[in-house]
């Protein structure tokens, strides 16, 4: 046996573990050995998918910013280098995180430009050539839809979009790889008959069709029975084949999915944060494989470039939703993707030989390159309690030389730990594998990690103005994201100058039923608190819409969007209305997925909607109006042209972005919208979520600490509970330096749900973050309702909240907020 090469002791890191390791008459480690000859399937690649608004805020980043992001995601050597690109197709409908502007929104319009996901291809295409692009719909232009009381995309028509798309792409000179029909819609087995040959009588008979990109494998079935479906089909694509939200512990796939001969795709898998989420993420890139035979993992997203206010924050391989600082994060997700993608390509084979499960906690595949002169073993330790050892051979014709190893520790939160160049290793060598981690072992060159580094995140400083006369007819103005419909500069009508209009006017096939109405966002969810909201609107139509001016916006989940509205109609009806997510269900269900049985019998508790004030003034539509919001403190006040309608008290949101909606689906157009700083008004002055960070004990995947301080009430830091974590269990905040702190608000989760609501608490605060004095205690029912603690006379940086008993057993938090003295 060889003695252990040097990079052992580096990527342990402590010593004192090989002894642990290595005990004198230690067991033969187990066997990996790398067959050149051995079977193995083609490898198609591992990607990310950018859908559902998810990438909106990147195009708006500045330079050189946003070229080092797509560096990071796209170029090879460099980052993630990613082999796959999918894209959604636009269809001007919610498809999660807002809606994503639409090619051809009618028969006879066709615009090839509209969207940044061109740019998008066009950017990864422009640094690596090679990069496989694929592309799916999510909802569509009502005229190509089924016309249906639940309309469907299986129409000939929508073949007729898609190829039409698919031109555009051409015209981009973007060639698409693959293409698949309805996500997570299910199958129609013969609309993917007639797309199949559509795509050959248009010439484009070398893009790969996949079925159905929705879960539990159910497209078996309709292929065995339809053997037409079954060879129109290139790819199966199926999602969340490791589970949701969960920690992608085991990727299967049924036998007859394995017996067919087609390649099989793990066509989304993802929607955790590219911090915490890495660890899963690095398993959900081997096993899928080793349980399942499938070939291609795609995370989504690519990035999490969209407002904190949506659903699902931070899923992706980075984070980038400030693109008025530039700040963006790099983090461990992306280096434990680096771990297959910057050391192999599509077109390699799995090696069989050498794939499966390590006795101690953990898993390995190979991978070898056509001609067999290079290959690839990526063995992941995350399960890992103690070290492993792992004896590893050549042969078939594989090189019995040195073999290069990369390691990144992803139990480390230490950027400089991560994509580490470890030293080499040759065959026969026994390799000491230290928990927590990825490792590569290689005989390819060329790898390398990038060293841009981001600038500082900072708030949407407040005055924010747009008139609209800077932007090209036809764009969506900077930071300006859309929910649903869409809302693009156009020149306006009845006065000089170009506005933002909502040019949809017809119902969208939806994706997933949120929303149905046309609404758009804008601002800093973290620092804008206290301010005034204006926007002159122009509604068209016979007098029964609306449009309406949207304030504090905290939150958007199914048809709800948190925050006060001021809805103005045709009519000369105002109201002034709080609608929230509290008591809201927050199970992401698709129309056709059978565990929701439809949208519409869909159950969920109704969303919290108080009218706050309400009247008539004369409007009428064709007409301009001037709509504002004032926020002071939890005061709310209205106006209309100039003259104040209602001033009330609302505590239900204490900060949020500005927004925008209309009666669906009527166009109304916006101008000189303007968010304009006020002074606070009371005793106390909450610091912006921005200027806050958190850590805690413990939490469970995707409920990070910092999401008790993110400025939104929909997400919330939980703790552990797959195994439970006993109590007590605390959430540190540091408010970034000392100062007087007058009072600690807790607001419990606001999904009907207990499970975590601090019932008994000790509160404690430290100005070095060690040492931390008790400095308050007591009860609280176990309800959703904002709870406050008074701090008299108290000196800190940072504040600790502890959970002494809480609902269930754990703890959550979905918002802690630091007061300091208003003046």
């Amino acid at each position: 046996m060889r003695a252990r090469p040097r990079w052992i002791l580096l990527a342990l890191g402590l010593l004192p573990l090989l002894a642990l390791a290595c005990p004198a008459r230690a067991a033969a480690p187990p066997q990996v050995t790398l067959d050149g000859a051995a079977g193995g399937r083609v490898f198609d690649g591992v990607g990310a998918l950018s859908a559902g608004a998810s990438s909106r805020l990147l195009v708006d980043y500045p330079e050189p910013q946003r070229s080092r992001i797509l560096d990071y995601l796209f170029k090879p050597g460099y980052g993630a280098a990613l082999q796959i690109l999918k894209v959604e197709i636009g269809g001007d409908t919610n498809s999660t995180d807002g809606a994503e502007p639409s090619h051809m929104r009618t028969p006879s319009d066709l615009n090839c430009d509209r969207g940044y996901e061109w740019w998008l291809m066009e950017q990864a295409k422009a640094r690596n050539p090679r990069i496989k692009l694929s592309a799916l719909q999510w909802g569509a232009p009502g005229w190509t839809g089924s016309g249906d009381a639940r309309p469907t995309v299986w129409t000939d028509r929508n073949i007729d979009y898609l190829i039409a798309w698919l031109g555009c792409a051409a015209r981009h000179h973007l060639h698409i790889d693959y293409l698949g029909g309805w996500n997570e819609g299910y199958s129609n087995g013969d609309w993917f008959v007639r797309l199949h040959q559509a795509l050959r009588e248009h010439g484009y008979g070398d893009v790969k069709v996949v079925a159905d990109d929705s879960f539990n494998w159910d497209v078996l079935q309709p292929m065995a029975a339809n053997p037409a479906f079954a060879a129109a089909v290139d790819v199966v694509g199926q999602h969340y084949v490791c589970g949701y939200l969960s920690d992608y512990l085991h990727c299967p796939s049924p036998a007859a999915a394995q017996a067919l001969g087609k390649p099989l795709h793990a066509s989304e898998q993802g929607s955790l944060p590219y911090d915490s989420g890495a660890a899963p993420l690095a398993r959900a890139l081997s096993r899928p494989y080793i349980d399942g035979a499938m070939t291609s993992t795609i995370n989504w997203s690519l990035i999490a470039s969209w407002y904190d206010t949506m659903p699902f924050q931070a899923s992706g391989l980075m984070g980038a939703n400030e693109p008025w600082s530039g700040a963006y994060v790099a983090g461990p997700s992306l280096w434990a993707t680096a771990h297959t993608t910057q050391f192999t390509e599509p077109g390699w084979r799995y090696v069989d030989s050498a794939k499966g499960y390590l006795d101690g906690g953990g898993s390995y595949v190979a991978l070898r390159s056509p001609d067999s002169r290079d290959y690839s073993l990526i063995a992941e330790t995350i399960d890992a309690t103690a070290p492993q050892r792992l004896r590893f051979t050549v042969t078939g014709g594989l090189p019995d030389g040195p073999a290069t190893v990369w390691s990144s520790d992803l139990s480390s939160g230490d950027s400089r730990r991560w994509f580490v160049r470890a030293g080499t290793v040759r065959p026969g060598d026994t390799l000491t594998l230290a928990p927590g981690h990825v490792y590569t072992l290689t005989t390819t060159h060329g790898q390398g990690k990038g060293r841009a580094v981001s600038p500082p995140p900072a708030p949407l400083r407040l005055p924010y103005r747009d008139g609209f006369d800077s932007s090209a007819v036809g764009s969506a103005p900077r930071y300006v994201s859309d929910l649903d419909g869409a809302f693009e500069v156009a020149p306006c009508d009845g006065r000089p100058g170009r506005c933002l209009r909502q040019v949809i006017g017809e119902q969208p096939v939806w994706w997933n039923g949120w929303l149905r109405r046309p609404v758009t966002i804008v601002g800093d969810l973290k620092s804008w608190r206290d301010y005034e909201a204006g926007v002159d609107a122009r509604l068209d139509g016979d007098g029964d819409g609306w449009v309406e001016l949207l304030g504090r916006v905290d939150g958007q989940w199914a048809d709800a969007v948190s925050g006060i509205h001021l809805r103005v109609s045709g009519r000369g009806d105002w109201q002034l209305y709080d609608e929230n997510l509290q008591g809201q269900d927050s199970t992401l269900c698709v129309p056709s997925d059978p565990a929701c049985a439809g949208v519409e019998a869909q159950s969920r508790r109704p969303v919290q909607r108080r009218t706050l004030a309400a009247g008539r003034t004369p409007v009428g539509t064709g007409t301009w109006h001037r709509l504002r919001l004032r926020f002071s403190g939890d005061q709310v006040t209205a106006f209309l042209d100039g003259r104040r309608l209602a001033q009330v008290v609302s505590s239900a949101h204490a900060s949020g972005q500005a927004g925008l909606a209309v009666a669906p689906w009527l166009h109304a157009e916006f101008d000189d919208l303007a968010v304009t700083p006020v002074a606070p008004t009371g005793d106390v002055r909450y610091l912006p979520g921005q200027s806050l960070s958190a850590t805690g004990t413990g939490f469970h995947h995707g409920y990070e600490p910092r999401k008790a301080v993110d400025g939104s009430v929909e997400s919330m830091w939980h703790t552990e509970w797959s195994p439970p974590a006993a109590l007590p269990q605390a959430v540190t905040v540091d408010t970034g330096r000392t100062r007087r702190i007058s009072q600690v608000t807790y607001q419990p989760r606001e999904d009907g749900n207990h499970n975590g609501v601090i019932t008994r608490y000790e509160l404690a605060t430290s100005v070095d973050g060690k040492s931390f004095t008790r400095v308050a205690s007591g009860t609280w029912p176990l309800d959703a309702t904002r709870k406050s603690i008074a701090l008299p006379d108290v000196v800190a940086r940072y504040v600790r909240l502890t959970a002494v008993e809480a609902g269930g057993g754990y703890a959550s938090a979905a918002e802690i907020q630091i007061g300091v003295p208003a003046g």
